[in-house]
């Protein structure tokens, strides 16, 4: 039977970087992965070029953060998205600030973020251990013993930190795996659900796929409550799908539809996509009358081609009453009202979102409540340690999941690492 100080279960990026923390404090460590290599999906993030981190001040991240952001405070105090910057620098690795914030190492490969983890590791003495998938976490007299592995072989320690992550990107070994081990040392599992995912629409035109490939630039996408009150609205990119709608915005709204159904016990919802969100009604009225009046025995839909997305025509002058042949100087005046409502709330129903294969993020985890934010240990169980995308904590894409992963990896290895 081996005998560790420290045994860290996953090998992803919270993994990692909890080897790392625990063999720096001067414990002896293993990592056990169940894969053949260790960092995959830290290896496809960032669209293979790895966004390490975001470097925003860390109380505008936190907002970035919508599911438990609030409770990484005291795990930023200890090892910050600088302190990852910093981290990553002194391994050798150049770093980039691109838009918003992202982070990327100048290599654009998220192979030297992985290889320089491993090294890391290596260096401190860790033994990194593949094809050691762990069947369960052992707990004896009230306290964490070790781990059995699915072979039988018990591996004893006296601190687990569990990084197994959740259920989102399955192939790159994210399973769930963790969950019965922590509910089996007394925690509660918090509904789990696939977030920063795309959003599934049954919509006539969703369904022609009359709109599939067509991107919007620039525009802003809300999700509405019931009674039309907005839940979480965000400005930016998307593009309409063959099932509904997909990217960054739609990403990001996508992690409040199931609580807006929940809470209101609805089979769908309503969106709104503002395609003039830097101008008010008013103003893009005026603008639009222009372009119209200059060209009165011109079509409409001719006219404003050049202004509004081609194929969204057809939609607008139909949810608008008119017809799409109708020139300005045959216009009447009271749709304009109906025509800038359209312009400024294209409405859609959505049932919900896509699964956790094509999700990026699993919202849900171990319940914040029953974990010390300041170590990432149990509160039920002495010697056992959660990091990653096992707790309910959940960000948006573009750097703020990963951070979490390492600030987390760090805090959990840190303390679990700590000798008495």
């Amino acid at each position: 039977m081996k005998k560790y100080d420290v045994v860290v279960i996953g090998g992803g990026p919270s993994g990692l970087m909890a080897s790392i923390a625990a063999a720096q404090q001067g414990a002896t460590v293993a990592l056990l992965d169940k894969g053949d290599k260790l960092g995959r999906k830290l290896g496809i993030s960032g669209g293979g070029r790895c966004n390490v981190t975001n470097a925003k001040e860390i109380d505008e991240l936190i907002t970035y953060i919508p599911g438990g952001g609030r409770f990484l405070h005291s795990a930023f105090a200890l090892f910050s998205n600088r302190d990852i910057i910093a981290f990553f620098e002194g391994l050798g690795i150049a770093l980039k600030e691109e838009d918003n914030g992202r982070m990327f190492p100048v290599s654009d490969k998220a192979k030297t973020v992985v290889d320089a983890l491993i090294g890391k590791a290596k260096s401190l003495g860790v033994a990194l251990l593949v094809h050691h998938p762990v069947q369960e976490v052992i707990y004896k007299e009230g306290r964490t013993y070790g781990v059995k592995l699915i072979s039988g072989e018990i591996v004893r320690a006296d601190a687990v930190v569990v990084a197994t992550g959740g259920k989102s990107v399955p192939h790159t070994g994210s399973t769930g795996d963790g969950y019965p081990w922590a509910e089996a040392a007394g925690h509660t599992i918090t509904e789990l659900y696939p977030t920063e995912t795309p959003i599934v629409s049954k919509e006539p035109f969703i369904a022609n796929r009359e709109l599939q490939g067509l991107s919007l630039r620039n525009v802003k996408l809300s999700l509405l409550d019931p009674k039309g009150k907005t839940v979480v609205a965000h400005q930016g990119d998307m593009i309409f799908t063959h099932f509904g709608l997909s990217g960054p915005i739609a990403l990001r709204c996508s992690g409040f539809i199931r609580g807006v159904k929940k809470k209101h016990n609805v089979s769908q919802v309503t969106m709104s996509i503002d395609l003039f969100p830097e101008q008010k009604p008013g103003a893009l009225e005026n603008h639009l009358r222009q372009l119209a009046a200059a060209e009165p025995k011109k079509a409409l839909k001719n006219v404003f081609k050049g202004t509004i997305p081609e194929r969204l025509l057809p939609l607008l002058f139909k949810r608008a009453n008119l017809p799409e042949d109708i020139t300005y100087e045959h216009l009447p005046k009271t749709p304009w009202q109906d025509w800038i409502q359209a312009l400024k709330n294209f409405t859609l129903q959505v049932t919900g979102t896509r699964s956790f294969e094509e999700a990026f993020v699993t919202g849900g985890g171990v319940h914040l409540k029953e974990i010390d934010p300041k170590t990432m240990g149990s509160k039920l169980m002495p010697g056992l340690y959660f990091c990653g995308e096992i707790l309910d904590v959940h960000g948006y894409t573009g750097g703020y999941n990963i951070t979490a992963a390492f600030t987390t990896g760090y805090t959990a290895g840190h303390h679990a690492g700590k000798r008495e």
